[in-house]
Order: C-alpha cells, then structure tokens, then sequence
C-alpha cells in the first residue's frame, strides 16, 4: 500500500474504488493515464506524484449515468459554465475533479484544475494540467501507438508541449466535427491560443 503526500487515503483503495466504478477498458486506459502522466512530468520536471494521482483520478465519474452526472453538477458544482453542458462527453470531468476532493480527500488546486479541465482544456492552461490533457490521449495501454510516437517526437522540438497540445486539439475537434457533436468554444478557444504559439 503506498500513502501518498496529497491525501489520506492510499493508492491502492483508490484503484480499488476506480475497479469497483468503471468499466475493464475505462480502468486500464486510467492506468496508463497515470503512468503517461509521471513519464511527462519527469520529462518537464514537474510533480510525479500529482501527475500520477491526477491520472488515475482524471475519469473517475466516467462510467456514472448522464443522469447521476448532471444532478451531481447542479447540486454540488455552481461554477459549471453552460458550454461545459453541450456535450455529455466531458460531463465527467468536473464531476471527477468533484469526487477527487470528497471522496478522496485532494485539496491540490493543481491536481483538480488538472482533472477538471483534461477534456475541454481552457486557455492559459499551465504546464501541469498540459501534461494531463495530454496524457489522457497519449497513454500507452489503449491509445493509438501512432498517435503517441508523433506527439512525443513533437516534444523534442522546441516549444514541443504546446506543439503536442495543439495536436491533440486538432484532433479532438475533427473527431468532435466528423460525429457532428457539439464542440465548446472553451476548446476552440484553446485551439486558437496554441495555434498563435506554435
């Protein structure tokens, strides 16, 4: 069992919860989340123990009902902002950074912002909740390996994170275009920042 610095409850109970919680493939992908998420933060020297608990938490309310998503929004978070509705794909990310701090007792802003932010992004994303977005599409267990090799061959050039990340955004909003879902301006936002750095 390892105790970890950001909360009181270990490791090992908490991959147990996500067992109990989410479904085989939703379990393993949050593993190689975590792991994905420690291997960019060693990379950028950034915290690895908040990377790997931000990872393993990041879809912690995926597997719940749309339903049980949405009444847990409007009773438990009032900062939600409307667009963060239009698409009941990311429902589940504020709603994880949610049970990150009642049901496991996280008080890190890092690691919630991370968690609440890893689907939409949000402009001036800081490099802590970059390398998180990122690993959620990287991760070596059940995402493209093709994918993966282009990203972090992008990370060796310079200004590579933000290169990776607008990767990873033209992606998601062709994915988001071709199944014609709704995309958050919040996420076009993002595109667009990163598309002015790059």
């Amino acid at each position: 069992m390892k105790n970890t610095t950001y909360t009181n409850i270990n490791t090992d109970e908490i991959k147990n919860w996500l067992k109990d919680n989410l479904n085989e493939e939703r379990y393993i992908h949050t593993l190689g989340v975590s792991e994905a998420a420690e291997e960019l933060a060693e990379i950028f020297n950034l915290n690895k123990e908040k990377a790997m608990l931000a990872g393993l938490l990041h879809d912690a309310a995926k597997c719940f009902s749309n339903e049980k998503l949405l009444e847990i929004i409007h009773t438990h978070i009032p900062d939600i902002k409307d667009c963060e509705l239009v698409n009941y794909k990311t429902l589940h990310a504020p709603v994880s950074a949610y049970l990150a701090k009642t049901q496991f007792n996280i008080e890190d802003s890092e690691i919630l912002d991370a968690i609440r932010w890893h689907t939409l992004g949000r402009v001036e994303m800081n490099a802590f909740e970059k390398i998180i977005f990122l690993a959620d599409k990287i991760e070596a267990r059940t995402r493209n390996a093709q994918f993966r090799k282009k990203c972090l061959d992008l990370l060796q050039e310079e200004k590579g994170l933000d290169k990776a990340l607008f990767e990873c955004f033209e992606a998601t909003i062709k994915s988001l275009a071709d199944r014609r879902l709704a995309i958050c301006h919040i996420t076009i936002d993002v595109y667009n920042e990163l598309l002015t750095k790059i």
